[in-house]
C-alpha cells in the first residue's frame, strides 16, 4: 500500500484487517471484506467482482500470499474483463507453489533441488529416511492448507524414521501430501532469495538477489534482516528458470547454498511478491509492485538501477538491528535500510503493531511467571513432605494444610 500510495495510486485492500496495523495506513483508500477461508472458486470470483464494482474501473490485482495467488489463478478468465492481470499459463502458479510438483519442474529444467520423495504410507516415510539420510526436512506440499489449530508446521527437521512415520500419520489433518527432502546444511550466508517481476515482453524488473542476515525462528523462519547482495550466477539461474517456464508476473524464489559445493538449491517458488520485496527498491524508485503496476497499465518500466548493500529490517523480529539502523547518516541515504513497519509519513501501522506486540509479550510473561510460581510451590511442597516429621495422631487434613 505504501509503495503504490506514495505514487498517487488509489489502493484497495481485500483483507480481514479492520482493526489491524495494515488497515490503519493512510495510503489505504478502502478495505473490502475477503471471501471466507473455505471459499470455493465461484465464491472467490463473486467476491472479487463485487470489489471491482465498488472500485468502478479496471484495477491491477496483486495477490499477496500463495492462497490468494492460486485462488486468482483458478478464476483468472472470469476476471480479465474487470482486472489487469499478467499473462500466466493455466495451472502454472499452482504447480510452482506446490512443493511436490516444483521438485518435478526443477528436474525437468535442470535446476538444482534437494532430492525429494512423497511417501505413500508411514512405513514408506520411515524407509525414505534411509535413502535421504538424517536429518531430513519434512514439509507439506501445500502448506497454505494447514489448519491453524492443527499444531503442524509447514516444514520441520525429522531425525529418526519413527518421527517421519508419526508425522505422516497426520496427513489427513494437513490437507496435502507429506514430502521428505534431503537436508542441505545451512550456515552463515547460506539462505538466499530472488525477487522480481517479469513484464509482458519477458524483461525482469523491480528485483534482485539477496541473502538472509537473520531469520526468525533462527535458520528456519522468514527474513528478519535481509541484504541486497548481487550474485550473477544466482541471477542467471533464476532467469533461466523463468524463461523455461515462460513465466509472467511477480515471483519470490527461496534458495539455500550448499557450503560443500557452492550449489544453489531452489526450495520454494512463490508466484507473488515476497514479504521483503521492498528491499529491492532501486535507484529509479522501482520495486516489484511498482513494476507490476507500470507494466499492467502499459507504461514503460525504468531500466534497473541496483543498490547492492541495502538492508531490509522487520523491527518486531529484529529490534536491536532496527534500533542500530533507525538513523542512517546522510551520506548513506541511498543505502538506508527499508523497515517493514517504520515510516514517519505513515506512523499508525507501526504504532498499532507495537501496541499489539507489547500485549503479546506481557501475556507470555504472565503465563511464564504463573507457570514458574506453580512449579516453585510444587517443589516446596514436595520438599516439605520429604523433610517434615509426621507427628503421631496428625490427621490427613492437618498434614495437607501444613503442606499448603
Amino acid at each position: 500500500m505504501r509503495s503504490l500510495g506514495r505514487e498517487g495510486v488509489e489502493v484497495h485492500l481485500v483483507a480481514d484487517d479492520v482493526h489491524g496495523p495494515v488497515g490503519r495506513s493512510r495510503h489505504l483508500h478502502r478495505l473490502h471484506p475477503p471471501p471466507p477461508v473455505t471459499a470455493t472458486p465461484q465464491e472467490v470470483r463473486a467476491a472479487l467482482l463485487r470489489v471491482s464494482a465498488r472500485v468502478g474501473r479496471p484495477a491491477v490485482l496483486i495477490p499477496l500470499d500463495d492462497a490468494g495467488a492460486l485462488a486468482v489463478g483458478a478464476v483468472r478468465e472470469a476476471l480479465t474483463a474487470r482486472y489487469l492481470l499478467p499473462r500466466t499459463a493455466p495451472g502454472l502458479p499452482d504447480r510452482l507453489a506446490d512443493k511436490g510438483t516444483l521438485a518435478g519442474l526443477c528436474a525437468r529444467f535442470g535446476v538444482p533441488h534437494p532430492p525429494t520423495v512423497a511417501p505413500a504410507s508411514p512405513a514408506d516415510a520411515a524407509a525414505a529416511m534411509s535413502a535421504l539420510g538424517t536429518p531430513a526436512v519434512a514439509k507439506w506440499s501445500r502448506p497454505w492448507l494447514l489448519p491453524r489449530d492443527a499444531g503442524l508446521r509447514s516444514a520441520v527437521l525429522v531425525r529418526t524414521p519413527r518421527e517421519a512415520a508419526v508425522l505422516h500419520e497426520r496427513a489427513p489433518d494437513a490437507g496435502s501430501r507429506l514430502l521428505l527432502q534431503a537436508y542441505v546444511p545451512g550456515g552463515r550466508d547460506a539462505d538466499w532469495f530472488v525477487h522480481g517481476y517479469v513484464t509482458r515482453d519477458g524483461a525482469v524488473r523491480g528485483g534482485g538477489t539477496g541473502r538472509k542476515r537473520r531469520a526468525r525462528p533462527r535458520a528456519a523462519g522468514p527474513t528478519a534482516v535481509g541484504e541486497w547482495a548481487d550474485d550473477a550466477d544466482l541471477w542467471a539461474l533464476a532467469r533461466r528458470l523463468l524463461t523455461a517456464l515462460d513465466y509472467r508476473g511477480a515471483f519470490d524464489l527461496d534458495l539455500r547454498r550448499d557450503p560443500r559445493t557452492g550449489t544453489y538449491h531452489l526450495l520454494d517458488f512463490n508466484p507473488r511478491p515476497g514479504a521483503q520485496f521492498r528491499l529491492f527498491a532501486d535507484g529509479a524508485g522501482t520495486d516489484v509492485v511498482r513494476a507490476a503496476h507500470l507494466d499492467l497499465t502499459h507504461r514503460p518500466v525504468p531500466a534497473p538501477a541496483p543498490l547492492p548493500g541495502r538492508a531490509f529490517v522487520v523491527e518486531n523480529h529484529a529490534p536491536l538491528t532496527a534500533l542500530a539502523t533507525r538513523r542512517p547518516r546522510a551520506e548513506h541515504s541511498k543505502r538506508a535500510p527499508e523497515f517493514a513497519w517504520h515510516d514517519p509519513d505513515d506512523p499508525s501501522p507501526e504504532a498499532e503493531l507495537w501496541r499489539r506486540w507489547r500485549g503479546h509479550v506481557l501475556r507470555r510473561a504472565r503465563a511464564r511467571l504463573a507457570h514458574g510460581v506453580q512449579n516453585t510451590l510444587l517443589t516446596l511442597s514436595t520438599r516439605a513432605r520429604e523433610t517434615s516429621p509426621v507427628l503421631t495422631g496428625t490427621t490427613t487434613t492437618e498434614r495437607a494444610v501444613t503442606d499448603a
